[in-house]
């Protein structure tokens, strides 16, 4: 419930509730669960205040200092919020349908399952914000400051979720060494290895790692009920390469054959024949066999010798005979 006093002090205007915050800026207030639908609040200092709940439908808060302040499920739907700072504010379940945020500091601020639809973001700094579980239909994010502006130049986007990857990517290093990995060294392996097939997997794995690539692997040995079309067409599009297991007319399913035709990324078959399973890899400088003799033979290049923009793959193509 909210401090009737500190209710009856902002009620009075912006200018004597700024005041009564400048000679008592040790206390917090307390507006929790208030009625201040329409309250003109422009500019007005509502740091670390508890607002938990409020009510502040079509509330004009333009301009005003809301760091660190309290917004659990309080209701900002048509309210304006132009260039406030809601630095480090807590907007977890808050909604803010239609409302005006242009220009608004939204630095580390927590928005989490936060319904933004309708709202006007643009030209929001977002440094570090935690953005989850958003309502984002037809929410305007043009130009939506990635960077600290204090520091930094100015880097901007116009998706909120993409912002915080972008802020990822920018500051973690490790981050852009996965990046980095996906695509370059990353290689899928497809089929239904079942326990008699375990050991070729095993051995493909082995072999992938000496040649400084990252296997990735996709058993298909579950239910057919799933469709599982989209998975695969995602992980074929983080790879470098891809093996497919087709001793098994049941390794070869539907999800491949879709996806087959859609990329460049090259699929190199694998084929049990007589006493047992070979791919040959050829490898910068050397040619491993693994297993009995066979027909299928696929060359490997070490991850470095990849074309850029992945354009050897249609060259690579005819490699498997």
């Amino acid at each position: 419930m909210a401090n009737d006093q500190h209710v009856a002090i902002l009620k009075k205007g912006v200018d004597a509730w700024n005041t009564w915050r400048g000679k008592n800026p040790d206390v917090v207030p307390d507006l929790s669960g208030e009625n201040l639908t329409n309250a003109h609040l422009p500019r007005a200092n509502l740091r670390q205040a508890d607002l938990r709940q409020v009510d502040l439908r079509r509330a004009d808060l333009s301009g005003a200092t809301l760091h660190e302040a309290d917004l659990f499920k309080a209701d900002l739907s048509g309210a304006i919020l132009r260039g406030a700072k809601l630095i480090a504010a807590d907007l977890f379940k808050a909604t803010l349908r239609e409302a005006d945020l242009r220009k608004a500091n939204l630095f580390i601020a927590r928005l989490v399952d936060t319904d933004l639809t309708g709202a006007d973001l643009t030209g929001c700094c977002v440094h570090g914000v935690s953005a989850w579980g958003l309502k984002l239909e037809r929410t305007k994010q043009h130009n939506l400051i990635v960077t600290n502006p204090a520091h930094e130049p100015d880097v901007t986007v116009d998706n909120l979720e993409v912002a915080q990857f972008v802020y990822l990517l920018l500051h973690n290093e490790k981050i852009r060494d996965v990046i980095d990995t996906i695509g370059r060294k990353c290689v899928l392996l497809l089929g239904r290895f079942t326990e008699g097939r375990m050991v070729v997997l095993e051995r493909l794995r082995e072999k992938l790692r000496d040649l400084d690539f990252v296997p990735m692997v996709f058993n298909f040995d579950k239910p057919e009920t799933k469709d599982f079309t989209e998975t695969v067409r995602l992980l074929c599009n983080l790879s470098h390469f891809v093996i497919v297991d087709i001793t098994n007319p049941r390794s070869a399913p539907l999800e491949l054959q879709a996806t087959v035709p859609d990329y460049m990324v090259p699929f190199a078959p694998i084929l049990q024949q007589g006493g047992g399973t070979v791919l040959d890899v050829c490898g910068p400088s050397e040619q491993v066999r693994l297993g009995a003799p066979t027909r299928s033979r696929l060359s490997l290049s070490g991850p470095a010798d990849r074309g850029a923009g992945g354009q050897d793959c249609q060259a690579r193509r005819g490699e498997v005979q």
